[in-house]
C-alpha cells in the first residue's frame, strides 16, 4: 500500500530508439523529467554518452525537456508512451543553388533557431530571411513531366558535372530510423572547436552516397555554385503557370515557433532552405560571399522557371549576366581577388558596420557642410482620360525630399508638390533602343509618381537618388556612387552592339534551356537566343564574379512581381460565397490580386495596420486597418503560414542594427498569430 500523502508508482513505457527496444521505467505523478531519464539510462546498463538524448512523446507530438517539471505538470499518464531518441537528426537540405548537403539540425529546437544554427554553419549571415519548406509531391511530379526533356541538355551542356551534389540512394524504408548511439552535433567538419562554413558532412555510415569521387562541399562550392545542379534537383524544379500554382509553391513553409518533430519532420527527410523574405539586410560583398551567391542562385532559378516572370529584354539582360557570371565561375582565376591594402580594408569594414540598417528609420548623417542635391527639367507623367501626358517640369531632389515646380524661374516660391520619398517603392520600365527611361514611385500612403528622364546619365543619377531615399538613405551616403555606377553599367548592358554576334568567351557553349525561361524556349529559335545572349553579353566582359552577382540581384529586385508571396484565400462576405481570390504578401503591403491580369486590386499596408490575428476556432485571419477590418481563411496552406509571412516583414523592418542579433521574443511575438 501506498504511503499517505504519496501518489502510487506505476510503470511508464518508455521506446529507445537508439536500441529499438522498449523499456518501463517505475515512476509516479511526482516524477521528474529529469529523473525518469535518469532512472532509464542507469537501468540499461550500457556504457554510452546519451547527453544529446531526450523524451518525445508522439501521440502528443511534444517533446519532455525541462528536467525540472513532473509528469503530472507535463500531462504524462499510465497509457502514455514515450521515446527516448536523439535531439540531433540528420536531414537532408537542398541549398537555393540546388545543392544538396547532409547536416545534422536539433529536432527539439524551434525552426526558426534551428534555421539560425544551419545557417551559421553555412556561413550565411542573416538566417532571419530564411526559412525551410517541404517539397510539394504533387507540385514535384508536374515538375518532372514539364522539365523531363530538358533535363538531358541542362546536364550535357554544362563542363562541370554535378559530383559535388549528394543524393539519397536509398529509401526511407531500406535504410530504417536506427539512430547513433553517440550523437554528431554539426554536420560539418569543425577546426578548433568551430564549425568550417560551407563544409559539407561526410560519415562512414552516411545513408548518402556521393554522385562522384567527392563528397564535401568547400567553402568556394558555396560561394560559386556547381555549374549543373543534379538531375534529381532538375527533377524537383516546377514551373508555375498562374497564380493559383503560384500559391500552391507556399504551401509547404515550417511553422518558425514549432519543432522539425512536431511537425512531422523525421531523420533523413529532405527539406528545402530558401529565402522566404524578399528584404535583404546589409548585404556586403567583402562578407556575404556565400550568402550572395545562394541569393543568386535562387533568384536565377526563379527567373528559369517562371516563378518571377519579365520582359524579353529583360530575361535576354538576366541571361547576359548569368553568362557572365558562368564564364567567371568556370576561371579558376575568377576566385582570386586583388589583395586591398589592410588598413584600408579594415577602415572600409568599420564603416560599413558603422553605417547600420539600411532601413533605419533615421538618414545616415554623412560628415559634410552641405546635403548634396540634384536638380533638372524632367518629365511629369499626368494621367488623363486616354493615357498618359508628359509636363515638362522643374525637379529638385535634397535630402529625401522631392519637390516639383513649374519651371525653374519659380524654384525660388513655393512647390506645386513635395513629397518625402522615405520609405517609397521604385520600380522602372526602360527601354534604351526607345529611349525610353520611366521612374515610377510608389509612395507609402499609397500615391504615385511617375517621371521620364531623357537620357541615360539622367536616368541613371536621379534613379540612385530616389534609390537611396527609398532605404531611408541620402546621397551623402558612400553608396550613392557606386549604386549610380549599378545602374549605367546595366544600361550599358542592353544597347545594340551591332550585327555581328561574337564569340562565346572561353569558348563556352550556349545552351538556351540554361539561360532562359520556357516562353522563351517556346518562341523562338535556339541560335537565335544564343546570339541574343552573347551580343547583350559584350558590355559585361569586365564585370566582376560578386559585381555581376550583385546586379544580378538588383535587377531581379527591381522587376514589379518581385518578392510577392501568393495564397489562395476566401474573403469573409455579407452573402456566402466560394469565390476563390488570390492574396499577394510583399514586404510592406499585402493585396487582392486578380487571377488574370495578375495585378494587384486592392492594397493594405502594414503602416495602417492595427492588428493582426488568428480565430484559431475557425482558421480565420482577421486584419484591423485604419477605418477598414478584413478577414479571410487561406484554401492552399495552412493560416499560420500566412500570418507568419505578415508578422515577418514587419519583424524584419524593425532591423537597425547590423551588428544586433534577431531577437527570437520579439519574432515569435510578431508571428505568434495571438496580437
Amino acid at each position: 500500500m501506498a504511503l499517505a500523502g504519496k501518489k502510487p508508482f506505476w510503470n511508464l513505457s518508455v521506446y529507445i530508439t537508439s536500441l529499438s527496444t522498449e523499456k518501463p521505467v517505475e515512476v509516479n505523478g511526482e516524477t521528474f523529467v529529469g529523473k525518469l531519464m535518469l532512472d532509464l539510462v542507469e537501468g540499461l546498463d550500457i556504457s554510452a554518452d546519451w547527453s544529446d538524448h531526450g523524451l518525445w512523446w508522439p501521440q502528443k507530438r511534444m517533446w519532455l525537456l525541462k528536467p525540472r517539471l513532473t509528469l503530472d505538470t507535463c500531462g504524462v499518464q499510465g497509457d502514455a508512451k514515450l521515446h527516448f531518441t536523439p535531439i540531433h537528426k540528420k536531414v537532408r537540405v537542398q541549398l537555393p543553388d540546388l545543392q544538396y548537403v547532409e547536416v545534422s539540425m536539433n529536432f527539439s529546437s524551434k525552426v526558426f533557431g534551428a534555421v539560425q544554427e544551419l545557417c551559421s554553419e553555412l556561413g550565411i549571415r542573416h538566417p532571419e530571411e530564411l526559412s525551410l519548406i517541404k517539397p510539394n509531391s504533387r507540385m514535384r511530379k508536374e515538375g518532372k513531366r514539364s522539365l523531363r526533356g530538358k533535363t538531358k541538355k541542362r546536364l550535357s551542356g554544362s563542363s562541370l558535372s554535378s559530383d559535388d551534389n549528394l543524393s539519397q540512394n536509398s529509401d526511407d524504408k531500406q535504410r530504417g530510423s536506427r539512430d547513433n548511439l553517440t550523437p554528431n552535433y554539426g554536420s560539418m567538419p569543425r577546426s578548433n572547436g568551430s564549425l568550417s562554413p560551407g563544409s559539407t558532412p561526410s560519415t562512414p555510415n552516411s545513408p548518402f552516397v556521393p554522385e562522384g569521387p567527392s563528397n564535401t562541399i568547400e567553402n568556394t562550392q558555396l560561394s560559386c555554385s556547381p555549374l549543373a545542379p543534379s538531375a534529381e534537383a532538375i527533377n524537383m524544379l516546377y514551373t508555375p503557370k498562374t497564380l493559383q500554382e503560384k500559391a500552391q509553391m507556399n504551401s509547404g513553409w515550417l511553422d518558425s515557433s514549432r519543432s522539425l518533430m512536431e511537425q512531422e519532420v523525421r531523420e533523413f527527410d529532405t527539406l528545402l532552405l530558401r529565402y522566404k523574405y524578399y528584404t535583404f539586410f546589409d548585404l556586403n560583398p567583402k562578407v556575404d560571399e556565400v550568402r550572395i551567391n545562394q541569393l543568386y542562385e535562387q533568384a536565377k532559378w526563379s527567373i528559369l522557371t517562371d516563378e518571377v516572370e519579365c520582359t524579353e529584354e529583360e530575361m535576354m539582360t538576366f541571361a547576359a549576366v548569368q553568362f557572365q557570371v558562368k564564364i567567371l565561375s568556370a576561371s579558376p582565376q575568377a576566385n582570386v581577388t586583388e589583395d586591398d591594402d589592410d588598413i584600408d580594408a579594415a577602415l572600409s569594414d568599420l564603416q560599413a558596420s558603422l553605417e547600420g540598417s539600411s532601413l533605419s528609420n533615421t538618414p545616415v548623417k554623412a560628415n559634410l557642410t552641405a546635403v548634396p542635391e540634384i536638380k533638372d527639367y524632367l518629365n511629369l507623367m499626368v494621367q488623363k482620360a486616354f493615357g498618359n501626358k508628359k509636363k515638362k517640369c522643374w525637379f529638385i531632389f535634397k535630402d529625401t525630399m522631392l519637390s516639383i515646380y513649374k519651371t525653374q524661374e519659380e524654384s525660388y516660391g513655393q512647390p506645386m508638390q513635395k513629397t518625402n520619398l522615405r520609405g517609397c517603392e521604385v520600380t522602372t520600365d526602360v527601354n534604351v533602343y526607345k529611349d525610353k527611361y520611366l521612374i515610377k514611385l510608389r509612395l507609402p500612403d499609397g500615391d504615385e509618381i511617375e517621371i521620364a528622364c531623357q537620357t541615360e546619365t539622367q536616368y541613371a543619377k536621379w534613379m540612385a537618388a530616389f534609390r537611396m531615399a527609398s532605404k531611408g538613405k541620402t546621397m551623402a551616403d558612400a553608396t550613392y556612387s557606386s549604386e549610380m555606377a549599378g545602374i549605367q553599367a546595366f544600361l550599358s548592358m542592353q544597347h545594340d552592339k551591332g550585327d555581328s554576334t561574337p564569340s562565346s568567351p572561353g569558348q563556352i557553349q550556349i545552351q538556351p534551356e540554361d539561360f532562359v525561361g520556357p516562353r522563351m524556349l517556346r518562341k523562338y529559335k535556339p541560335k537565335q537566343i544564343a546570339a541574343r545572349i552573347l551580343d547583350a553579353h559584350t558590355a559585361l566582359q569586365k564585370t566582376s564574379l560578386i559585381e555581376s552577382k550583385m546586379l544580378y540581384i538588383r535587377k531581379w529586385q527591381a522587376l514589379p512581381e518581385f518578392g510577392i508571396s501568393h495564397f489562395i484565400v476566401k474573403f469573409r462576405s455579407e452573402k456566402p460565397t466560394k469565390k476563390e481570390e488570390i492574396l499577394g504578401i510583399a514586404f510592406n503591403r499585402i493585396m487582392k490580386m486578380d487571377p488574370n491580369s495578375k495585378e494587384a486590386i486592392k492594397t493594405w499596408r502594414y503602416s495602417v495596420m492595427k492588428s493582426w490575428n488568428v480565430n484559431w476556432e475557425t482558421r480565420e485571419m482577421i486584419v484591423q486597418c485604419e477605418g477598414e477590418t478584413i478577414a479571410f481563411n487561406c484554401l492552399s496552406a495552412d493560416i499560420k503560414s500566412v500570418h507568419e509571412f505578415i508578422g515577418g516583414y514587419i519583424f524584419l523592418s524593425m532591423r537597425k542594427d547590423v551588428n544586433q542579433p534577431p531577437s527570437d521574443e520579439l519574432f515569435f511575438k510578431l508571428t505568434g498569430g495571438w496580437l
